[in-house]
């Protein structure tokens, strides 16, 4: 018998061990493989406040987390930690964009199974660098911020699609580079080496919320450029500034429309 993806999917989102999550999201895959998956839709499709996750790290909002120089060796470590937070959220973020939106295309769940399981893979590596650093995940505060814009966007796939994606992990292409340039100033060679595979793969989960956001606004007969201007002006918490990397967004698939509307929100900036 079949196991219905979306339960296997809940439970998988609501593990809080990290290590249980990690095994799970390796049998999704397997079960997909094996075509073992059914796709009925839940009777009931929960609102999740809070996916699981572990008791640490303690959760703050951004303007209380502590400021370190990188310079020092805890400084280091909690940029490394910072990236751990945020890859393993994003982990929760393909599950639930798996779980929440049950009527879409078959390849829709691939795309984001497969997303699923390469933030996984990125949260591994940075883990397993932070040990070196002599830190777990866990051992710092990290801010709150990542999973309310997911609850808040749990109404409709479009605007999902257009926020979490398209514009918080867009963020992620945009301040990345300089990340690498502060490992490489302070000689970590490793963090630099995860950091561009970070930046690689980050590309196409964007253009992946990229193609299913055109896709959703095509079925609507909505104009997508306006429809994401329109999406990011209700639901985006705070104003979306530069710098941007250009370069990279256009590989996850802004059209120019969209570069351009970027740059006039940053003037000053040449691009990256």
């Amino acid at each position: 018998m079949k196991k219905n993806i979306f339960q296997a999917v809940y439970d998988c989102l609501m593990q809080a061990d990290l290590d249980c999550k990690v095994a799970q999201l390796t049998q999704l895959q397997i079960d997909w493989s094996d075509d073992n998956f059914d796709f009925t839709p839940s009777v009931e499709v929960l609102r999740i406040p809070d996916p699981g996750r572990p008791k640490n790290p303690i959760l703050v909002s951004p303007k209380e987390l502590p400021r370190r120089r990188l310079g020092s060796a805890e400084g280091h470590a909690a940029l490394m930690h910072s990236i751990a937070h945020i890859e393993f959220n994003a982990i929760n973020l393909a599950l639930d964009a798996i779980y929440r939106f049950q009527s879409m295309p078959v390849q829709y769940y691939l795309d984001w199974l497969g997303v699923a399981a390469e933030e996984s893979y990125h949260f591994q590596m940075i883990r397993e660098h932070l040990a070196l650093l002599g830190y777990e995940y866990g051992d710092m505060v990290a801010h709150d911020g990542l999973w309310m814009t997911t609850y808040e966007t749990d109404h409709d796939p479009m605007v999902r699609m257009a926020l979490v994606p398209r514009t918080l992990e867009a963020r992620g292409l945009d301040v990345t580079p300089a990340m690498i340039q502060k490992l490489r100033a302070i000689g970590d060679k490793r963090g630099v080496e995860i950091l561009k595979i970070l930046l690689r793969d980050e590309i196409g989960h964007v253009e992946v919320g990229t193609r299913w956001f055109r896709y959703l606004c095509s079925e609507r007969g909505l104009n997508p450029f306006k429809t994401f201007q329109e999406v990011v002006e209700k639901y985006y918490h705070g104003d979306l500034r530069g710098p941007f990397n250009y370069e990279a967004r256009q590989q996850a698939g802004f059209c120019a429309d969209e570069i351009n509307w970027l740059k006039s929100l940053n003037p000053t900036q040449s691009g990256i």
